[in-house]
């Protein structure tokens, strides 16, 4: 079992940053990748960006330029930079742990993150 406790999420201004947080306990040697997946009310859940155990990056393209996806030293920690913040951006952000495949399969409980106009 992996737990996963996201942090960070707010109210902010367009234009401005955010920065998540989601640290991982548990079975953390069984996890192969980590990432952020956000849902906007009445919306699917997708994939914002994602890390691989061997340090490959994704990003949907909406996003690219503008968030970072990084990890802590322990690796257990990973964290989601976003900078210049756009209204749509507004949603629910959920931290996700892959252990096999690419499909998630442990969640975090979602943060908030809005962003005013």
């Amino acid at each position: 079992q992996v737990q996963l406790v996201e942090s960070g999420g707010g109210l902010v201004q367009a234009g401005g940053p955010l920065r998540l947080s989601c640290a991982a306990s548990g079975s953390i040697f069984s996890i192969n990748g980590m990432a952020w997946y956000r849902q906007a009310p009445g919306k699917q859940r997708n994939l914002v960006a994602a890390i691989s155990r061997g340090g490959t990056i994704t990003y949907t393209d909406s996003v690219k330029g503008r968030f970072t996806i990084s990890r802590g030293n322990a690796k257990t920690t990973v964290y989601l930079q976003m900078n210049s913040l756009k209204p749509e951006d507004t949603a629910v952000y959920y931290c996700a742990a892959v252990i096999g495949g690419k499909d998630p399969d442990y969640w975090g409980q979602g943060t908030q993150v809005t962003v005013s106009s």
